[in-house]
């Protein structure tokens, strides 16, 4: 099972959904998870953003901070997620709202090396960025990339608690 699959898997055995910001990544994640059978019932949305200023307009990041620190910024990753996960809203808060950006090459840019990466991760308990050093070239960091922000998935997936009924009936929490 490839971890796109699994992903989808686990967040229908939840009922989780699922929002995707893409800079870097182009499309590639919410391809990755499109590409599984099923993903209709967690793929909320999917933004390519890939110029800053649309980081800004679209997804509501700050853009004092895009100015400050560039597109390719852990606040800026989890800020990416926050926003696709509000833009998801209209049809019901999507549960995860995860986010790509960083720089692919061939060159470096705005003074980060090629193969930095962040993903944002956004949810009810609030935003997080993790970020990563890649190596090889421009494919192979954007395919990377994609996987990382599939495992950040199943990290956060992991954390969501579907209800239960206790011996008494009462039901137990139900955390998204």
């Amino acid at each position: 099972m490839t971890v796109a699959e699994e992903v989808v898997r686990r967040a229908r055995s939840l009922g989780a959904t699922i929002a995707v910001a893409e800079s870097l990544t182009g499309g590639a994640l919410a391809s990755a998870i499109v590409d599984v059978p099923g993903a209709s019932a967690v793929l909320r949305l999917g933004v390519v953003a890939y110029d800053t200023a649309m980081k800004a307009s679209v997804l509501g990041v700050d853009a004092g901070m895009l100015a400050e620190r560039g597109p390719v910024d852990a606040g800026v990753a989890a800020q990416m997620a926050a926003g696709v996960r509000a833009l998801a809203d209209v049809a019901g808060p999507a549960t995860i709202g995860v986010s790509t950006t960083g720089v692919a090459g061939p060159e470096q840019q705005g003074g980060h090396a090629v193969g930095e990466v962040h993903v944002g991760i956004a949810t009810t308990r609030g935003t997080r960025s993790v970020e990563r050093a890649l190596a090889g070239d421009r494919a192979a960091i954007r395919a990377a990339t994609v996987e990382a922000a599939l495992a950040e998935l199943l990290v956060e997936l992991d954390g969501i608690h579907r209800p239960s009924t206790d011996a008494t009936g009462s039901e137990q929490e139900y955390e998204m």
